[in-house]
Parts: C-alpha cells; sequence; structure tokens
C-alpha cells in the first residue's frame, strides 16, 4: 500500500486571530532555532508514508521552503478540511492518501502502520473493501485523520460541488473504519491565539 500524506495547512486560522497555524511556533525555546507547527507535523509523518504533499492557500513560499509538492484549494473561498484533502487526492501519485491536520504536532507516531492495518483487516472480514479508516481517542473521532483511496477523489469533488463541507458526513457515505488510539494527546489541536 503506496500511501501519500496531505499536510492540511489551507485554513483561515479563525480561532488562532487569523493566523497561519501550520507557520506559528510550537514549543519554541530562545535558545534554539524557530520550528513552526507543520515542521513538527512533518518530523512525525514523513517516515510514516512514500510522498508527503503540504496543501496551503496562503505563504505558499515558506511551505515551499520545505522542499515539497504545495498545492492549493480548487477555489479561494476556503472551503475547510475536504477541499484540502481533494486537492491532495488531485496531485497525489499513490493509490491512498493520508490527511493529517498542520495543528496537531505531536500525532502518533504509528498513525498510518495502525490504519492500514484496520483497513486491510476489514476488507478481510467483509470481504468487500473498506474504503476509510479514521482515527478516534477517548474524546471522540479525529476524521481528519484519515487514511482513504484516491479513487474517490470524483465523489468528493461532487459532494463539495453540492456545497457539502462535513468531513464526517462525507465519511459516512462510504465503507469506513475507526482506530482507537489511546494517547489523547497525539491528537492536541494546537488553537490558541501565540502569546
Amino acid at each position: 500500500m503506496q500511501i501519500t500524506a496531505v499536510i492540511l495547512a489551507g485554513g483561515r486560522g479563525m480561532r488562532m486571530g487569523g493566523v497561519d497555524k501550520g507557520l506559528v511556533d510550537y514549543q519554541h525555546k530562545p535558545d534554539q532555532p524557530h520550528k513552526p507547527m507543520v515542521a513538527h507535523v512533518l518530523e512525525r509523518i514523513q517516515p510514516q508514508v512514500d510522498q508527503v504533499i503540504i496543501n496551503a492557500n496562503r505563504n505558499l513560499d515558506q511551505y515551499q521552503e520545505y522542499g515539497l509538492p504545495v498545492v492549493t484549494d480548487a477555489n479561494d473561498q476556503f472551503d475547510g478540511p475536504l477541499a484540502g484533502m481533494l486537492a491532495g487526492m488531485h496531485h497525489a501519485t499513490t493509490d491512498w492518501v493520508l490527511s493529517v491536520p498542520c495543528d496537531s504536532p505531536l500525532l502518533p507516531l504509528d498513525l498510518v502502520s495502525r490504519l492500514r492495518r484496520a483497513i486491510e483487516q476489514a476488507s478481510a472480514i467483509h470481504n468487500t473493501p473498506t474504503m476509510l479508516a479514521i482515527a478516534r481517542s477517548a474524546s471522540g473521532t479525529h476524521p481528519v485523520f484519515c487514511l482513504m483511496p484516491r479513487q474517490l477523489s470524483a465523489d468528493l469533488d461532487a459532494f463539495l460541488a453540492q456545497g457539502q463541507r462535513k468531513v464526517s458526513a462525507w465519511q459516512a457515505q462510504h465503507p469506513h473504519v475507526f482506530v482507537s488510539f489511546e494517547d489523547e494527546q497525539a491528537f492536541t489541536n494546537i488553537n490558541q491565539s501565540p502569546s
């Protein structure tokens, strides 16, 4: 199973005062160079996948400094995570695409292996392909932590064209499996304004 990760950094960052969340420093120490959240996410996800794409709609030159493909949403409406997922699907060359948010710098180091294994096991049990694997923890589901086949891009395109934006509503239309993770902190979203 070849997998491309798309780091979703295309939002408006409204809960952080409109800043570009992916470029906000995380746990910066005065004696160390600046390390934005997207760098932390990249450090954790890159060893788990075959390729990485960054989805961004602002500050493209800063994201391009990571030497990875940077793709924008199909329009400038900031249509949410699904638009970023779709941009990643359109650019990916692998059959499978993983989405992760740019503001979860503690994401699990075994995220991909566990989501992939869950899809393989569910498909074997039900004798039909399970399309999606979605992370969850004690606090609930985390829909943007999702492993999905690139072949669903046309379906997602149609869903967005209908004006739909809710990630879980799109996922519910396809065979899926939830994968439980014990480390609640791994899914922490950093959504506070930088001090």
